[in-house]
């Protein structure tokens, strides 16, 4: 673990070491290769099998196992090989490199479930080049390291002692904890393995960062902690800078600073910038992240039952801190800046009311109409700040913003509106290609109207219907005529559809696809 590293991980992420070695290296006592259907084995195999006397082929036959995608069988005791178990998984021969992360979780999930420390996976497929395997093997660690997140920082009992946690049982499913803290990947070419895998760990990292900030209770996690733990980026080479309640004052940030009035804890904005463009004076891409750390509904009172997930109502400002650690870690050609609004929306005496009107910094007032729609307020100050101040090429918010976007779109898909066509088709580009998907929703005057407010410039509510599209109608209204696009991510960023390579309540949802967006649209070829 490098320095870097260990400044910004926690204890909720399990020790595994990953590293690349020759396909000639010693294997562990767990050893995984890989088949395709009518059991067309890779090289790795084939030498296991030719050394073994054809012991694989013939307990492939006896157990049924033709080496179709997802196929798995567990060999025990081979003769003549030094692996004690030889995990055979059946992989698909038009795999794309998503279909291949996802193999690596459920390669990792396989080994878990044996009680060893170490374990070998031969990262080559029938008539793949050795530059091809190195690309798998990244994608092998890519998924191995996603899977293995576990948030057990507060569990008072040692791993070893629980051996019926819901986490072991799902990945063990023998009931015992898992002992695995070593995955070695034999590759052809180990070198280019290690060299290419540079750019994709800290990915990963930024995706374990904004999962443990999701996962993370709302005593330990209020604003000012929040803003703390951003300041922690600056090790990566982030630019930190944290805006307090007397700044948001001078700036006249009324709509967020409403949403906070009834908290005891003070809101903050913090600011990440990364200067990566061959010129400082580019003009930077640019991510929003709505962060109410806790959301009671306020006043507008939300019901008891379940209210214990509003902890993760800050799943946007978690994954815009994670893609900024993300885009500093592999030294990202482009210049970026995340700016996450802090805040907790509490019901007391000094709260909000339904019916008040506030002053947002853009001068346009807001009538209040519930205080459960909150979201978008915080979003109204902290989209106006950047662009005031940073005048950006594009922009782009996430936040978990309605339940109304899980009624359209259930937990598969994330809710995307733009008012650019070419930033909506990067988008949907990218999610299909990382797995995080968005589905375009409409946009139109006949909406706008449905926010339009007797006693102010604006209401934060529409009525009964087409709610996720009214609140991104009401976030329009804070556009200038900069190329802009909303995800609402409440159906993903928690308690979202369980994946090979995300089995926890948080899922560190948009790091990935934000970041292949920016990589494949906005980097220059020169750093």
């Amino acid at each position: 673990m490098t320095s870097i590293e260990s400044k910004i991980s926690t204890e909720a992420k399990p020790s595994l070491e990953i590293r690349f070695a020759s396909l000639a290296a010693a294997p562990a006592p767990v050893s995984v290769v890989f088949a395709m259907s009518d059991l067309k084995l890779s090289g790795s195999a084939r030498q296991l099998d030719e050394k073994s006397g054809g012991f694989l082929t013939r307990a492939a036959s006896a157990g049924e196992f033709t080496g179709k995608d997802k196929q798995s069988l567990e060999v025990l005791a081979p003769p003549k090989l030094d692996s004690s178990r030889v995990l055979l998984m059946g992989a698909s021969a038009d795999a794309s490199g998503l279909d291949m992360v996802h193999l690596g979780g459920r390669v990792l999930a396989a080994i878990k479930a044996r009680r060893a420390e170490s374990a070998s996976v031969y990262a080559d497929l029938p008539e793949m080049s050795a530059a091809a395997s190195a690309e798998f093997a990244c994608a092998l660690a890519e998924g191995a390291l996603l899977r293995n997140y576990e948030f057990r920082r507060y569990r008072s009992r040692p791993k070893d002692e629980d051996n019926a946690g819901k986490s072991n049982a799902e990945d063990a499913g023998n009931g015992k904890p898992s002992t695995l803290r070593s995955l070695v990947i034999h590759v052809a070419r180990p070198e280019l393995a290690t060299e290419l895998f540079k750019a994709r760990r800290p990915v990963v990292d930024g995706v374990l960062l904004a999962r443990d900030l999701v996962n993370e209770p709302a005593n330990m996690l209020g604003p000012v902690e929040f803003a703390d733990r951003v300041t922690e980026l600056r090790a990566a080479g982030v630019d930190v800078e944290i805006l307090d309640v007397p700044a948001l004052e001078k700036l006249k940030m009324g709509a967020l600073l409403g949403v906070a009035m009834g908290s005891a804890r003070p809101a903050r904005v913090a600011i990440m910038q990364w200067h990566g463009a061959k010129s400082k004076r580019a003009k930077p891409v640019c991510f929003v992240g709505k962060g109410v750390v806790f959301d009671t509904g306020g006043i507008s009172m939300k019901p008891a039952a379940g209210m214990e997930d509003m902890k993760g109502d800050m799943g946007g400002a978690a994954c815009v801190s994670g893609l900024m650690l993300a885009l500093a870690g592999r030294k990202a050609g482009v210049n970026a800046v995340g700016l996450i609004g802090l805040v907790e929306n509490m019901p007391s005496a000094n709260a909000q009311r339904p019916g008040d009107i506030v002053t947002s910094m853009s001068g346009q007032t807001i009538e209040v109409l519930n205080t459960d729609a909150e979201g978008r307020l915080v979003l109204a100050d902290v989209l106006w700040y950047a662009q005031e101040r940073f005048k950006p090429r594009l922009i782009i918010d996430l936040a978990t913003l309605t339940g109304a976007i899980m009624v359209a779109l259930g937990k598969e898909y994330a809710g995307l509106f733009a008012n650019d066509d070419k930033i909506a088709a990067e988008l949907s580009a990218a999610g299909e290609a990382v797995g995080e998907k968005v589905w375009r929703m409409p946009l139109a005057k006949a909406y706008d109207k449905l926010i339009d407010s007797k006693n102010a410039d604006v209401k934060n509510i529409g009525g009964r219907f087409g709610g996720a599209i009214t609140a991104a109608q009401f976030i329009q209204r804070f556009i200038k005529d900069t190329p802009w696009a909303h995800l609402d991510v409440a159906g993903t960023a928690m308690d979202s559809n369980r994946t090979d390579i995300s089995q926890g309540w948080a899922s560190g949802w948009g790091v990935r696809l934000l970041d292949r967006f920016v990589a494949d649209g906005y980097e220059k070829a020169e750093k």
